[in-house]
C-alpha cells in the first residue's frame, strides 16, 4: 500500500509581546521544518511519580515511541493552572538534566534538521567536554497533584 500522506512544511511562530514605556519591545521569530510526514498530538495525565513520556529508537517506531533520526521538532505544555512538573532528559551515555515546566509554559527541544535527536545533548556535573549523544527518552513527574501535558512531536 503507498502511502497517501504528502510531506508539508511545519511553521513554528514564537512571538513575545510587549510595550514598555509605550515601546514595542517584543519579537517575532519564524522557524519552518519541511519535509514533515508525522505528527503525534496528545495529552498525557502525569501523575506524582515519574513516568515515560517519549522514547526513541534507531528503528521499529510503536506506540509513544520515535525514531531517533526522523524527530525535528518536539513541544511539551504543561496545561496545569496550579502545578509544575520536572522533565527530565535521559541520552544514550545515561546522561541526564532536567527543568521545572511550571503551570502553562511550554518547553521546545528542537531536533537537528538533518538528523533528528541523534548526537543533540551531553551533560557533566563537572567542565564539560561536549560528546554530544542521542536523546533516548523524556519522563516526567508532577510536583503536588497530577497534572495534563500536551505533547507535540514533528518528524520526517
Amino acid at each position: 500500500m503507498a502511502t497517501t500522506i504528502s510531506p508539508a512544511t511545519l511553521v513554528v511562530t514564537l512571538t513575545e509581546a510587549i510595550t514598555l514605556s509605550g515601546v514595542v519591545q517584543g519579537a517575532t521569530n519564524v522557524l519552518s521544518i519541511t519535509s514533515v510526514t508525522e505528527i503525534s498530538k496528545r495529552i498525557v495525565n502525569i501523575p506524582t511519580t515519574e513516568v515515560e513520556i517519549i522514547a526513541f529508537a534507531a528503528t521499529n517506531p510503536a506506540a509513544g515511541t520515535f525514531v531517533e533520526a526522523d524527530v525535528r521538532y518536539i513541544r511539551i505544555t504543561n496545561l496545569d493552572d496550579t502545578n509544575h512538573v520536572t522533565l527530565t532528559f535521559k541520552n544514550e551515555d545515561i546522561d541526564e538534566f532536567a527543568v521545572k515546566l511550571d503551570k502553562g509554559q511550554s518547553f521546545i527541544y528542537n531536533g537537528d534538521l538533518a538528523g533528528g535527536v541523534v548526537n543533540t545533548f551531553d551533560a557533566d556535573s563537572g567542565a564539560l567536554t561536549v560528546s554530544l549523544a542521542d536523546l533516548v527518552n523524556i519522563t516526567a513527574l508532577a510536583d503536588t497533584a497530577a497534572c495534563d501535558l500536551e505533547i507535540f512531536v514533528a518528524g520526517t
